[in-house]
């Protein structure tokens, strides 16, 4: 549950006298005097995770203005991942097929973390086999660290750094931004799919 803003809480107390006033900051709150409850964390007005600057398989440079209209979740991963990473992308895919009408409005968008093995052929094959609206994105190795920064994510490999069967240790949560393009949620690790699917109706709504 968020913190309500400091408005909120003066439209809650605020006393009768002050009337039209408090009505007034009431209405002009981001948040409302109502708590929008999310069974996922609510990171809105995160001064984090603003921003992607990569590029798809196809070559196309992409940002995450290019899906404005649409719920966008962002999960970052890698190929070769053992578990997470494919179970997270089956579990999106289920997603979106639960919001059934409202399929078309979820875009689901996978971050490589392991630029030196995940070449845009190797992702054009794995992602979209999960489902066909998904979409990868990848870059140089500084242009991945600069965005796993710019999310806060860590990510580490495992085993030796010359070679080519390492693992990555990262962060497993998804970002969710709204139509507008705003950060809005971050999708737990262990979330139940049931949860997500609520959050998600919730934001199209």
């Amino acid at each position: 549950m968020r913190v309500p803003a400091i408005s909120s809480i003066f439209c809650a107390l605020a006393p009768l006298q002050r009337g039209i006033a408090a009505l007034a900051l009431c209405a002009g709150a981001m948040t409302g005097c109502a708590k929008h409850e999310f069974n996922n964390i609510d990171i809105t007005g995160a001064d984090y995770a603003r921003e992607i600057a990569l590029t798809d398989t196809s070559g196309q440079a992409r940002t995450l203005a290019d899906y404005r209209g649409k719920l966008v979740v962002v999960f970052f991963g890698y190929t070769q991942c053992p578990d997470v990473c494919p179970a997270t992308l089956a579990e999106l895919a289920r997603v979106r097929h639960d919001l059934g009408a409202n399929a078309e409005r979820m875009q689901v968008v996978f971050v490589t973390l392991d630029p030196a093995r995940d070449k845009p052929e190797l992702l054009a094959r794995y992602v979209p086999a999960f489902d066909p609206s998904f979409v990868a994105l990848y870059g140089s190795e500084a242009q991945i660290a600069a965005t796993a920064r710019e999310f806060r994510l860590f990510s580490q490999k495992v085993g030796a750094s010359d070679s080519t069967s390492y693992t990555l240790d990262h962060t497993a949560g998804s970002f969710v931004f709204d139509r507008a393009g705003h950060v809005r949620l971050l999708i737990r690790g262990q979330a139940k799919e049931a949860e997500i699917v609520a959050d998600l109706k919730r934001l199209i709504g």
